[in-house]
Parts: C-alpha cells; sequence; structure tokens
C-alpha cells in the first residue's frame, strides 16, 4: 500500500511555521526504512498495512510530543500483491504523457 499522509501541529513557532515539528516526523518516516518521498504537502510511504500505520502513528507521535493538539490527513492506496508502486506509478504517468 501507498499512504499520502500530512501530519500538522496545532500551533507554529513565533513566525507560525511548522518545520520543526514536521521536521520531527518526517525524521520518523526517514528512519523506518520503508520507500518514502517528501514533498511541499505530503510525505508518501509505501509497505505493508501494518508496517505503514505504526510509522504514521509515530510520526504523529512525535509531533503530540511538541503540540497538544494535531491533525492528520490521510490518502491510502491498497492494491495487494504490488510493490515498488511509489515510484512505478509516476513512471506509467511519464510514459502515457510521451505517447
Amino acid at each position: 500500500m501507498i499512504v499520502a499522509f500530512s501530519i500538522s501541529p496545532s500551533a507554529g513557532d513565533e513566525t507560525g511555521g511548522v518545520s520543526e515539528a514536521v521536521a520531527a516526523a518526517v525524521r520518523v518516516v526517514r528512519e523506518s526504512g520503508l520507500p518514502h518521498e517528501t514533498n511541499a504537502m505530503f510525505t508518501n510511504i509505501e509497505g505493508e498495512w501494518d508496517e505503514v500505520m505504526a510509522v504514521v502513528k509515530g510520526a504523529v507521535d512525535a509531533v503530540a510530543a511538541v503540540s497538544p493538539r494535531v491533525g492528520l490527513v490521510l490518502k491510502a492506496d491498497i492494491r495487494p500483491g504490488w510493490d515498488g508502486q511509489l515510484t512505478a506509478k509516476v513512471e506509467r504517468l511519464e510514459r502515457a504523457l510521451e505517447g
């Protein structure tokens, strides 16, 4: 499965920024060893249901350590038996655009 998720604390720093809290969440994802990518809006992670959800929970817990309230947006693509789709989906799209 691929999960796209975004975590944000209820309050930011003195400028309203949330990058330090988000960095704590992304650190959890990177340390998981699962395939992942982070962009300006979401972090995508690929793996089996239990391992992906454990990482998402760990990332939420990391943000909750610095914020009394945490927002989570999550979207999942559940396709049993398919691996490597984090990059393969984009490759299929690029081929379609070339044709």
